[in-house]
């Protein structure tokens, strides 16, 4: 998806400093909603959440991968972010999300055992 087609306030409003919501399923259904730091690179759509390998969503996302949402509220302004999740653990990749996360946020404190949930933008909603 060429998020790159949804303008100047998107890209924007995913370049503030906000913090997000990100939603997976639990067995069974019901959701688990936590709060998150992220990025989105406009051009590849691929949003990136930085957290714990053992943390329950990198736990829920899996090796299989996952379906999840990822949304970020401003007043009246927000935007949800639909896709398929996917666990990264290489280095570079734990580095590149870290590197893009200091630019967003702050850099993050050291996390041996960070990992990066990688996902791919299928849907976008919102209002910016």
């Amino acid at each position: 998806m060429d998020l790159v087609e949804q303008g100047d306030a998107f890209a924007a409003f995913w370049q503030e400093r906000h913090l997000c919501t990100l939603s997976t399923a639990r067995p069974g259904g019901p959701p688990h909603v936590v709060p998150v730091g992220a990025t989105l690179d406009l051009r590849t759509g691929v949003a990136r959440v930085i957290t714990s390998g053992a943390s329950v969503k990198a736990r829920l996302v899996g090796e299989e991968g996952a379906s999840v949402s990822l949304c970020q509220v401003d007043g009246r302004r927000w935007s949800t972010l639909e896709g398929r999740a996917v666990l990264r653990t290489g280095a570079e990749e734990v580095a590149d999300a870290e590197r893009r996360y200091a630019a967003r946020y702050k850099p993050p404190r050291p996390n041996p055992s960070r990992v990066v949930l990688e996902i791919k933008v299928t849907r976008v909603l919102g209002n910016v």
